[in-house]
């Protein structure tokens, strides 16, 4: 057993009390006592096994023997003795020291309570007057924290509205554009139907019109008709009384006769009796005056009735003869409308064939359309298959994988009259993979794992990159840096545009990324401990952009310009191919706010100059390291993954930037690392043995990228001004001998975590 140390004394262990066969030269001092032994301490086991400790006894008459157990037992004792009455000792001691540091911590409390009163009756009234200045801030802010919520909110929206919009336009954009091609046969068939439909609508319009026109000719012909009847009706009935007035005026007529007759012979019979008569006569004679009159009234009366009878047979007879060519104008009107029926007729059951023939063709062209959906859904499902078994392929064969990215033309240079410089195959292999750049009249075409147009949005880019970034949480080193000549767009691909969240940059989108998968994890299982580095290679010499002063005046960091004074960062590779960077600034990080304020603090300390080919150029090469360690509890795995984030510096011609001085001395280190970087590159494309990655410090400190274990991405920036044609060619040619390469097969660290937990880089 061995004791732990008190008040700086060593225990020993107890077989030396017991034995006393291990002391040695290195036991503690003798105590004041005198005892043979070194100071020893003792547990409550320790004497408890002494004290129940039998004699050995071989031979029980051996006195000598158990005279000299006895007496080492009893030394024992004694040992066991004097050490309980030191330590007995040392806690009175140390009891009177605690006693008299306690009054004197009591004294102390006493003058700092007055003290802390007398604050404390300051402070209450301070804090009274702060109260009712917070009371009114708070009301203030209240207000403008509303205000400023309902407007953040507001612009949210109508952010995300024009940014889902902007993507529904351009989505529905391209589906009309291949959907228009496919529909334009179905459309004039479609357009030749509804006019041969129209066509017909307007017939049986027109015959309808007609229909009606002659429904209403029917029925003024039916009513004249039946007003003719009527009056024929009419004239037959004053024939009829006609012909009876005529028959009783000849049967009067006849009765005159006979009594004429009748008269006479009886005037010849009473011709004697004539005188006697005579007034009988005379009464006779006014009788047959009358008569004649009478007679000559009746003749009139049948001749007018005759007259009257011509006429009306006349028009009778008109009217008959106007009746049958009504009539016969009826049945024709009726055989019109017979053909007009069964025209109509036809007419319906070819406008039902043409629309059962219309819907079939909307039917059709809805299957179409579904097939079309059907066929762009596999495409994309097709090319994201592509995608991943691209990346399996690369990461099995080592490759590093290289991104292109053309930046829009800017205003100043959209007045080129020769012409777009670059333009993108739309062949089903080169889509969205091919560029092809024209110089000279001739033109060069390159193919990468993908080519982004100049009006590809930050987001659309970082999508790409999403699943490299999330091997970095899975234990994975990754490395992703932007290559391209000044002025091509590097900078905004990797950080974007400060104070426009729209553009945020690969970097920033990134750390929100592994942010929120960490916080998704949790859940499982999942502990992650993160921590952040930046540093740049400025005229070959390494400056820590973290770097601060410990010693203030106020106790806060100061950030110390261009690294700290005096040190000398040094690159060094393990056996396990990590690369560590002698004393630079490591920060623990907890959330995406906290890099973002450390990021500002580098891009501030960054090296900026202004050429002629770039107001606000990169002068150095920057560095973005994240180191990300995980642990699931639940089942004890551990992982251990590195992003490195990295923005070159732009190569530039001297002529073109016209660099002296300073610029002339950064433009000369910029370019001779990269073409350090590019020898790096001729010499992995041609497998050579050698690899000269000590050429300068980018390569050096690349040597895990290029010829490691890791996931490796380059960006290609081009810039599509005519007058940037010839360094955009050299770029695009040396992307091309940078995707050649093959480099080792992606590995995964899942080790436990080192003893030494200082960031390890690559």
């Amino acid at each position: 057993m061995v004791g732990t140390p008190i008040n700086g004394r060593t225990r020993l262990s107890f077989g030396v009390v017991n034995g006393g066969h291990d002391l040695g030269p290195s036991s503690a001092p003798p105590s004041n006592a005198g005892s043979d032994y070194g100071i020893i301490e003792f547990t409550r086991e320790d004497v408890e096994a002494l004290l129940n400790e039998k004699a050995k006894r071989k031979d029980r008459f051996n006195y000598k023997e158990r005279c000299e157990n006895m007496m080492d037992y009893i030394k024992r004792l004694k040992v066991c003795i004097r050490w309980f009455q030191d330590l007995e000792i040392s806690y009175s001691l140390e009891q009177e020291k605690l006693k008299s540091s306690l009054e004197l911590a009591q004294q102390k409390c006493t003058e700092i309570e007055l003290l802390l009163k007398i604050k404390e009756e300051e402070l209450n009234s301070i804090i009274v007057e702060m109260r009712r200045n917070c009371t009114s801030l708070q009301e203030k802010l209240v207000k403008e924290e509303t205000e400023k919520t309902a407007a953040a909110e507001s612009l949210v929206k109508e952010r995300e509205a024009r940014l889902n919009f902007e993507r529904s336009q351009s989505t529905l954009q391209e589906d009309l554009g291949r959907a228009q091609r496919e529909l334009q046969s179905a459309n004039q068939k479609i357009l030749s139907l509804n006019d041969m439909y129209k066509r017909l609508q307007d017939y049986i319009t027109s015959l309808q019109q007609y229909n009606g026109k002659l429904h209403s000719e029917l029925s003024t012909v039916e009513n004249e008709l039946k007003s003719v009847e009527k009056e024929k009706a009419t004239v037959v009935e004053t024939l009829t009384m006609l012909k009876g007035q005529l028959t009783l005026s000849m049967a009067s007529q006849e009765e005159a006769t006979k009594q004429k007759d009748a008269l006479a012979s009886e005037v010849t019979s009473l011709r004697v009796e004539l005188q006697q008569v005579r007034d009988d006569r005379d009464r006779q004679l006014s009788q047959a005056q009358t008569l004649t009159s009478e007679l000559e009234k009746s003749k009139d009366f049948t001749e007018k009735s005759c007259s009257e009878l011509n006429k009306l047979t006349l028009r009778t007879n008109e009217l008959e003869t106007k009746c049958a060519l009504q009539d016969e104008r009826i049945k024709v009107l009726q055989e019109k409308l017979t053909t007009a029926e069964e025209k109509l007729q036809v007419c319906d059951i070819s406008a039902s064939e043409t629309r059962i023939e219309f819907e079939g063709q909307q039917k059709l062209v809805h299957e179409m359309q579904r097939r079309l959906a059907d066929a762009e859904y596999k495409v994309i499902e097709g090319e994201k298959l592509r995608k991943e078994l691209h990346n399996t392929i690369l990461e099995l064969k080592g490759n590093i994988r290289v991104f292109c990215r053309v930046r829009p033309l800017l205003p100043d240079e959209g007045s080129s009259t020769e012409g777009n410089i670059i333009s993108y195959p739309t062949s089903m292999e080169a889509s969205g993979r091919g560029i092809e750049l024209t110089q000279n009249g001739q033109k060069h075409s390159f193919t990468y794992d993908k080519v982004f147009a100049p009006d590809t949005s930050q987001e659309e880019v970082f999508i790409e990159i999403s699943q490299l970034v999330q091997s970095a949480l899975d234990g994975y080193k990754v490395c992703i840096f932007a290559y391209g000549q000044t002025g091509s767009g590097k900078t905004y691909t990797m950080m974007g545009r400060p104070g426009h969240p729209g553009e945020k940059g690969l970097i920033p989108r990134s750390l929100e990324q592994i942010f929120q998968t960490k916080q998704s994890q949790q859940p499982q299982g999942w502990k992650y401990e993160m921590q952040v580095s930046m540093l740049e290679i400025y005229n070959e010499t390494i400056r820590d952009l973290l770097a601060t002063n410990k010693s203030s005046a106020d106790g806060t960091p100061t950030r110390v310009e261009n690294g700290t004074p005096g040190k000398q960062y040094t690159i060094k590779h393990d056996a396990n191919g990590n690369t560590h960077v002698s004393d630079l600034t490591v920060v623990d990080v907890q959330s995406v706010k906290e890099v973002a304020f450390l990021l500002n603090q580098a891009a501030s300390s960054r090296s900026v100059g202004k050429t002629q080919m770039n107001e606000q150029s990169s002068r150095s090469h920057f560095v973005f390291t994240l180191r990300i360690y995980g642990v699931n509890e639940s089942t004890d795995q551990q992982v251990q993954g590195i992003l490195n984030l990295i923005d070159l510096a732009g190569s530039e011609r001297l002529s073109r930037s016209g660099s002296t001085g300073d610029r002339l001395k950064e433009t000369q280190a910029i370019n001779k690392s990269l073409s350090s970087l590019s020898d790096v590159i001729f010499a992995l494309a041609k497998k050579e043995d050698h690899i000269p990655f000590r050429n300068s410090k980018l390569t050096y400190l690349l040597q895990p990228c290029l010829g490691g274990d890791s996931k490796t991405l380059m960006f290609v920036n081009i810039s599509p001004d005519q007058a940037s044609s010839g360094e955009s060619l050299c770029s695009l040619r040396f992307a091309s001998r940078v995707n050649a390469c093959e480099i080792g097969t992606p590995r995964r660290h899942t080790n436990g975590r080192p003893i030494e937990s200082r960031l390890t880089y690559f």
